[in-house]
């Protein structure tokens, strides 16, 4: 399969890498997850439907990922947030659906407060969670860190762990881990003024299915749906859960192109 190059995009002196599909509204954004890259088998499947459909979509690295350039070691969720706002403002118009996988769902929910903050919340006409793990660091990685792994990260600025997906191991900065508290959503109420999905694996051993369900408690104002894979694993790469996938942003689709009418008012 023939690979089209990434475009590069300077975010505060790092070159963004992304790619963009012409196509109709909505339009349909992918935030990948850590350590992940915009060619992935969830972002690349996407692209062909996306493809098949007419649709618009925008896919990028985070600094440090993939194509982009950067360090790995000097990201951030902050960081990370602020190339994502700038790649969604200066190459989508119009409705868009976010498809957030896990950290991507954690920042999918941040870029909607941002946008919120300055009146462009309605850019965001849906959201397509995958394992979402907002808050990882605070709430998944550091109540499991060992005392000797809380050693390294207060002598060295940071740790490894073995990864089941690279070779390469997980690094957690002590800047990952504290700007990450600032970062938090899990705090209150959170309120996207859009429908929401939520697909997760129940064997997902990096990001319990609990996780999304504590999600799911805060979002009470939301049209929130949930649908738990009984034998899905974290990647939910699956054949069948990229068929999942499609369905529920198709879904997505007509739902914001084709909305209810509503009654009249009695």
């Amino acid at each position: 399969m023939d690979i089209t190059p990434p475009q590069f995009h300077t975010v505060d002196g790092i070159e963004i890498a992304y790619r963009r599909r012409n196509g109709g509204e909505p339009g349909l954004v992918w935030l990948g997850g850590y350590r992940s890259d915009m060619l992935g088998t969830k972002a690349e499947w996407l692209d062909q439907w996306a493809a098949s459909s007419g649709l618009a979509y925008l896919r990028h690295d985070y600094s440090g990922h993939g194509e982009s350039r950067g360090e790995f070691r000097d990201g951030t969720i902050s960081l990370w947030l602020e190339q994502t706002l700038a790649v969604f403002r200066d190459f989508t118009s119009g409705p868009q659906i976010v498809i957030g996988s896990s950290m991507g769902g954690w920042i999918a929910l941040r870029l909607i407060e941002e946008l919120q903050k300055v009146g462009e919340g309605g850019r965001v006409a849906g959201l397509v969670l995958i394992a979402p793990a907002p808050d990882f660091t605070s709430e998944l990685v550091e109540p499991q860190l060992t005392n000797k792994q809380r050693r390294q990260i207060a002598e060295l600025g940071y740790m490894e762990e073995p990864s089941e997906y690279s070779p390469e191991p997980y690094i957690y900065t002590k800047k990952l881990l504290e700007d990450g508290r600032t970062n938090q959503v899990l705090k209150g109420v959170i309120q996207t003024d859009c429908p929401i999905h939520i697909l997760q694996g129940m064997k997902d051993d990096d990001v319990p299915y609990r996780h999304a369900l504590r999600l799911v408690d805060h979002l009470p104002v939301d049209d929130v749906t949930i649908t738990l894979v009984r034998d899905g694993d974290h990647r939910l790469s699956r054949p069948q859960d990229l068929e999942l996938l499609t369905r529920t942003v198709s879904s997505m689709v007509d739902r914001i192109t084709h909305p209810k009418s509503r009654p009249p008012v009695q």
